[in-house]
């Protein structure tokens, strides 16, 4: 079976169907999608591992190994798929990176990168990207 493995156009891992993705984050994503995901979003690799709450020393001994845990791996798609959306709504890549990174009024004034370490706080960046898309923002 294939990888899944991070689409430089789209930013996120690609998988044939949702059932082979989740069997691959559940066996962990390499640690090359973490290094993809951080040329994508264009932030420092330790800021980066922070979001992900992934300490210095972890990240160390997941790049040895070569391979994420399945709940990095998670966290590794989730912000993925922000930054997908933000490029689908806004066009544009930069656009998307500059958006997630700084504090938005539909936040409450949170930035969406903090909001999205939880799975809560990223349906809620989800939620307002398609509010922001339909013309609907508030």
């Amino acid at each position: 079976m294939k990888t899944a493995t991070l689409e430089k156009k789209t930013h996120s891992p690609k998988a044939k169907h949702p059932t082979d993705l989740i069997r691959q984050i559940q066996k962990g994503l390499r640690f090359s999608e973490l290094e993809t995901l951080q040329n994508s979003i264009d932030m420092p690799f330790e800021q980066l591992a922070a979001k992900l709450c992934i300490s210095r020393s972890t990240l160390q001994r997941r790049k040895a190994a070569g391979r994420l845990s399945p709940d990095e791996s998670d966290k590794v798609m989730r912000l993925s798929r922000l930054l997908e959306h933000a490029t689908k709504v806004f066009g544009d890549i930069e656009k998307a990176r500059a958006w997630l990174k700084f504090p938005q009024r539909g936040l409450g004034g949170a930035v969406p990168l903090d909001y999205a370490e939880t799975e809560v706080g990223a349906r809620e960046v989800d939620n307002l990207l398609g509010r922001i898309d339909y013309g609907v923002y508030s």
